[in-house]
């Protein structure tokens, strides 16, 4: 493992018009479990779909129809669990919460109150290179996602399209350890790495598959202390929640402007309202939603269609023994294998496509190399082509074919940077455009040393201050590498200069 330093919570001071404040933050992750079918239906989870086309009886609400578990969604509610190493909660149980809303047809939504199926775990939250800091994790609960309100298409109407209704949700709750926008959104950034590796979440923010209610309260310094040492959240202050973010920068913004909008309040002799709030990005300010509901509002219950869900040990075990190489995990292994620093390593991790198609390129190569060619000249490219690593024209065969040339000396840099563009924009094998097209590096000696002597003699009083000043050398080097279209061996050139100069 990475030798990690773990920091306690540095809290973001804010100042107001009359005291320090701090930020206290926790979240609420809701991440969509990769499922093709949903939590209580046989319905296609497929986005994009025509409305209402992925609704089955029991999603539809209709009368009789009752909702039948999917074991693969509670499969991988379980390996989110164990990657986050947490309790993971034998018996569960299923609750009504009800409330009404156009696009809730039953009435009420299918989660877990009192009995989660995961119980307490930890994030470690990348702050710096080596530095850590622990968010836990309060629970994870498995429970239904409601449908989409539109309001947009009708002047006078409003549509519902119920194809999200009834798809399986797992909601990571923290606890209150956040203590500054930057860090809220590494917490979230540092979930969805761990959600895409596990592969139980796409992480796909924009289809809101990956999206975070976010609570926000401050308080004075020092009562943060108070609350960890008795427990009473009333020292944290009055929090408020912000719903549905689905942006990392949409999340600070959030936060800031909220923190603050809450310290004008309290410093103008005003109490913060406890209220579900949400965030508008083209005015940059959160506007008020509804007044926050406690758990009593919505009247849970037991569910009486769904008898308690109990899993066994040995089954979790089974998951656990198939479980990926974490980022942290091969973060560590690829600056141990490889030899590369971990700001390399992390860049290379961050995301998980990235990861495997570095270590194909890598394979039977030198790791220093590859990760160099793969971090600044392919993803250089790909985000100057705004292109994902799905979508890159250069296959991991492909550059490593211009990796193994450069190796055996057949090219040199510039040449390889030449095939490199070569090949992103006309494909094929670097191997065979090297040699229908003449592109082999120039190692016969006495060619170059030939290509020396001519610069040399064209250039008496270059060679005079190079031999009063070695660092000049270079200029020679340049000139025959021009001279031999950059084919020269840039060694063997640099060698012969060295000793026709007499340095």
């Amino acid at each position: 493992m990475l030798d990690l330093t773990y920091e306690a919570p540095k809290p973001k001071v804010l100042q107001g018009a009359k005291h320090d404040w701090e930020l206290v933050i926790g979240l609420e992750v809701h991440a969509q479990v990769a499922s093709k079918a949903k939590l209580f239906s046989g319905a296609s989870t497929e986005f994009g779909a025509e409305p209402n086309s992925n609704v089955a009886f029991v999603d539809a609400g209709m009368p009789g129809m009752l909702p039948v578990i999917n074991e693969g969604c509670v499969a991988l509610a379980v390996k989110t669990g164990l990657g986050l190493k947490a309790q993971i909660n034998l018996m569960s149980a299923f609750d009504r919460k009800n409330y009404f809303y156009p696009d809730l047809p039953q009435g009420y939504q299918i989660s877990q109150l009192y009995h989660p199926i995961v119980g307490e775990g930890e994030v470690l939250v990348d702050m710096a290179p080596g530095v850590a800091r622990k968010v836990r994790i309060e629970r994870i609960h498995l429970e239904q996602d409601a449908g989409k309100s539109i309001h947009d298409m009708d002047p006078n109407m409003s549509f519902v399209d119920l194809n999200r209704t009834g798809v399986a949700l797992m909601e990571i709750v923290s606890r209150p350890d956040i203590r500054g926008p930057e860090e809220a959104a590494a917490y979230v950034g540092k979930l969805r790495q761990i959600l895409r590796y596990l592969g139980t979440c796409d992480g796909n923010m924009q289809n809101g598959n990956l999206r975070a209610d976010v609570n926000v309260s401050v308080c004075r310094p020092g009562d943060y202390e108070k609350y960890q040492e008795t427990q009473d959240f009333s020292h944290l202050g009055t929090r408020c929640e912000i719903k549905n973010m689905n942006s990392m920068r949409f999340i600070q913004q959030a936060i800031e402007y909220e923190a603050r909008r809450q310290i004008a309040i309290i410093e103008d002799g005003g109490q913060v309202v406890q209220e579900t709030r949400l965030y508008d990005p083209d005015k940059g300010e959160t506007r008020s939603m509804r007044s926050k509901e406690e758990a009593h509002d919505y009247r849970y219950f037991p569910d009486p269609d769904l008898l308690p869900l109990e899993i066994e040990q040995a089954w979790v075990d089974g998951i656990a023994a198939d479980m990926p190489e974490l980022p942290d995990e091969k973060r560590a292994r690829f600056v141990l294998d490889y030899g590369m620093t971990e700001y390399d390593a992390s860049v290379l991790t961050a995301e998980v496509e990235n990861a495997v198609f570095f270590e194909e390129v890598a394979k039977g190569r030198d790791g220093k190399m590859a990760a160099n060619w793969v971090i600044n000249e392919l993803f250089g490219r790909l985000k100057k082509d705004d292109l994902s690593i799905k979508e890159s024209p250069v296959s991991a065969a492909q550059l490593g074919g211009i990796l193994d040339l450069l190796a055996k000396d057949e090219i040199s840099g510039k040449i390889a940077k030449d095939l490199f563009e070569i090949v992103w924009t006309e494909g094929g094998d670097p191997a065979k455009i090297v040699e229908e097209r003449g592109m082999k590096q120039v190692t016969d000696t006495g060619a170059i040393e030939a290509a020396v002597d001519e610069i040399i003699a064209a250039n008496p009083a270059q060679v005079e201050k190079a031999q009063q000043n070695p660092k000049l050398a270079g200029w020679f080097v340049g000139q025959v590498m021009k001279a031999t279209g950059g084919k020269a061996n840039p060694k063997a050139v640099n060698q012969i200069v060295t000793a026709k100069l007499g340095l």
